[in-house]
């Protein structure tokens, strides 16, 4: 079913289940953004870090730490993250006509 917005006209508060299906993957795709975001912004963390020493993870550490870096940014999400997914949610919401 296509529903077309008309402007000065608010949708109808009823929800389809296609609806609620749309909603459902909205929210993993905020989640997901924040988790992306996130990982990039753990990964410049480790730039010019020196992997080498008697204490260090060797020539494995720089292999995974992109892996490390990815954990940690889905343990922050999962934990509340740090207040993306909420803003990203609504405007995508917003931008589909499901506000």
């Amino acid at each position: 079913m296509t529903s077309t917005v008309t402007p000065g006209f608010a949708p109808s508060p009823l929800t389809t289940p296609s609806d609620e299906v749309q909603r459902r993957r909205i929210a993993q795709a905020a989640q997901d953004f924040e988790t992306s975001f996130l990982s990039v912004m753990i990964g410049q963390m480790f730039t010019g870090l020196q992997a080498d020493g008697p204490f260090t993870g060797g020539a494995g550490e720089g292999a995974f730490r992109s892996f490390l870096s990815d954990a940690m940014a889905r343990q922050i999400t999962r934990s509340g993250g740090v207040g993306l997914t909420g803003p990203v949610q609504a405007e995508m919401l917003k931008l589909q006509g499901l506000s």
